[in-house]
């Protein structure tokens, strides 16, 4: 399963779980397409190409299981063979003499296999094992494109969010830019104060580039996930916030981990290619062994010699009178034949060791990234907590300087400055929340459970 980028949830969602969604998000412009977070999903799962793929393995694995199946019935095949003769010929007198003569021979054959080291039948049973893999293939790419599509959709509200913050950045550097400006008007300001305030700007006009840039890349690599026109406009719509409840933390690392290992894709598949794998050493030993086979055959003959001084028999009583009947037995002992069926087992042998392998590197992968997932869960509950105070805070200080600001105690730039620190911590609290819930969202990830929003 080309398979989709093989990272880990939390190493997906890891550059994102910092994220900030604004409340107040501008409503799309008209003519733009709405997408919400299971939209996007639906889209991805039905255009994209990975997933097409993949069925089509499936596809081409069931006819293979078809087709093992069908060889263990009898085989049957019928011909016919004709030829013309002439030229000097020893007839029956034992002289030699230019004759013309036409030859007739239709015959039908079947035959079985009567025993051939199992290996058709275990054929039979690693063929349903692939299958089987195939389909969970496809169950895993799909999982792997969801949780792709989700880091894609939640990297456009972050940096959506990302950019706001940069503009109002801006907004308060020109703003103190212009009162050094006045300052340095009447004289209480340097060229050197100055400088520093324009060096301010320009590295807020910076950030503001940079956040515009990551945000359009953001929607295209979200498009092609989709597999729509790199070029659609479309909108985002961002989750309630305020429709979450606090998620549960109380998670144990090692019974997280011992469900998952019956639940996730990974996991399964790697476990039917082992599984496949030990019936392909039987399906190999099976070429060890001598084989036995039953055959059958019916035929007959016509026959016409342009020159005999005798009449030809008639078509249909050559037909009839020479027919041939036949049954026999055909036992095959391998002795040598260059080694291949011990090569044969040996290589069988070697890629269950491989499969083994990548079993148990899969499930030690899996046990390190759930008990990261459940220390994450943890700390992040914490950091909630933390950011929760810390606006509330930041809110009541922002009340004093809002009553000052009202009467012309405190100027604009004060002012401007103390709400941007009040709404950076409200974008801190909201940053802490979804880090939460998402952080929670991974431990449902690896159980089985729906992400659902």
């Amino acid at each position: 399963m080309k398979q989709v980028a093989n990272y880990s949830f939390v190493t997906k969602l890891s550059f994102i779980l910092s994220f900030v969604v604004i409340i107040t998000f501008s409503q799309p412009s008209f003519g733009q397409e709405l997408i919400t977070i299971q939209q996007a999903i639906d889209k991805t799962l039905t255009n994209n190409l990975q997933v097409k793929q993949s069925k089509l393995s499936e596809s081409l694995s069931d006819v293979t299981l078809q087709q093992s199946k069908l060889a263990l019935y009898p085989n049957l095949n019928a011909s016919i063979n004709q030829s013309m003769g002439w030229g000097r010929n020893q007839v029956a007198s034992g002289l030699y003499q230019n004759i013309q003569n036409y030859n007739l021979n239709p015959s039908i054959s079947s035959g079985i296999d009567v025993f051939n080291g199992f290996s058709k039948i275990n054929q039979i049973k690693q063929n349903k094992l692939l299958l089987d893999a195939g389909k969970t293939n496809t169950e895993k790419v799909k999982n792997d494109l969801i949780l792709s599509v989700i880091t894609s959709y939640l990297q456009i509200l972050y940096n959506k969010d990302f950019l706001k913050a940069a503009d109002d950045q801006l907004t308060v550097a020109k703003q103190q830019l212009n009162q050094q400006q006045q300052l340095l008007d009447v004289g209480n300001k340097t060229l050197a104060d100055l400088s520093q305030s324009k060096s301010q700007v320009a590295t807020a006009e910076l950030n503001v580039t940079n956040a515009a840039n990551a945000l359009s890349i953001s929607y295209l690599t979200l498009a092609q996930l989709m597999d729509i026109p790199s070029s659609s406009v479309y909108e985002v719509q961002a989750p309630v916030i305020d429709s979450f409840k606090n998620p549960s933390t109380s998670y144990n690392a090692e019974e997280v981990y011992n469900n998952a290992l019956n639940l996730f894709p990974d996991i399964k598949l790697a476990g039917l290619n082992t599984a496949a794998a030990k019936i392909g050493v039987k399906v190999a030993e099976g070429n060890l062994y001598p084989s036995l086979s039953f055959n059958g055959s019916y035929r007959t003959s016509y026959f016409y010699n342009f020159n005999s001084t005798l009449p030809n028999d008639a078509f249909q009583t050559q037909l009839k009178n020479n027919i041939s009947k036949g049954v026999g037995l055909n036992l095959s002992i391998p002795i040598f034949n260059g080694l291949q069926a011990k090569s044969g087992v040996k290589r069988a042998r070697i890629n269950l060791m491989q499969t083994e392998t990548q079993e148990q590197l899969a499930k030690n992968n899996l046990n390190k990234i759930i008990y990261q997932a459940v220390a994450d869960l943890k700390a992040a509950e914490s950091r909630f907590q933390s950011t929760g105070n810390a606006f509330t805070a930041q809110k009541d200080a922002f009340y004093v300087i809002e009553q000052r600001y009202a009467v012309g105690l405190v100027n604009s730039l004060d002012y401007s400055t103390a709400q941007t620190n009040r709404n950076k911590a409200e974008i801190d609290y909201i940053q802490a929340k979804y880090d939460l819930i998402f952080r929670a969202k991974v431990i449902d990830y690896y159980l089985g459970k729906q992400i659902i929003f």
